[in-house]
Parts: structure tokens; sequence; C-alpha cells
């Protein structure tokens, strides 16, 4: 589990982060990075907030609900990697239902990696 104050609650965190940040696309899932300005660092939050996005198209509410709380442990896993006032949003792609949990692990420790490394170059 995700501890409190990493989790993104706000819609217009989710906004933001998905059509301002970076895009990592990978085969079960997508990860958008938002790094905001260095001058907004110190008004954004002090710990970096993620966000999951887990549409119908993954599957029953039973096999979304399965897919969350596996991608929630692999991205408390990565909290490390990122900035205070960074902000991810992981949104599942339909395989990650039967993707298995190290191979979703992988696939966004990648993305990130990815996203990171283009989010450093826009600095």
């Amino acid at each position: 589990m995700l501890p409190a104050r990493n989790r993104m609650r706000r819609s217009t965190e989710f906004d933001a982060t998905v059509k301002r940040g970076v895009r990592a696309a990978q085969p079960d899932v997508v990860v958008h990075l938002r790094r905001p300005p260095d001058g907004d660092a110190a008004t954004g939050p002090q710990a970096p907030h993620v966000g999951l996005i887990v549409g119908k198209s993954v599957g029953s509410a039973v096999e979304r609900h399965r897919v969350s709380r596996r991608l929630r442990h692999v991205a408390r896993s990565v909290l490390g990697e990122l900035g205070a006032s960074d902000q991810l949003v992981i949104r599942a792609l339909p395989g990650s239902r039967t993707a298995s949990s190290a191979r979703l692990a992988e696939e966004l420790r990648r993305g990130l990696r990815r996203a990171l490394e283009v989010a450093g170059r826009d600095r």
C-alpha cells in the first residue's frame, strides 16, 4: 500500500500529469511523469505523488482491483527514485490483467527510467 502522503487524489493533479508530463509506454503499463519547473518545487507537494488509472478495458471490477493492488505495491518500491515534487501516473493497459507482478514491476521500472531520462533533458 502506498503511504497516504504519496497518494494522488485530485483530478487536477491527474490531468496535469497526463497532459503535461513525459510519457513512457510499455506493453502493459504507460507511465506519465511530471516534474514541476524549479520555481514551482517549493510550492508543490513535499513528497512524490503517485496515481493509478485502471480503466474498464482491463477487465471486471475484481480484476481491476487486483491490478491496482499489484501496481500500488510496485509503485511503493520506486518512490525512492522520484524527486520530492514529482508526480507519477501509472495507466494500466488490458495486458496488465494477465501479467505477473514481476513483469509489471520490471515494466514500471523501465518506463520510469525512460521518463526520468527524458524529463531530465527537458530541464
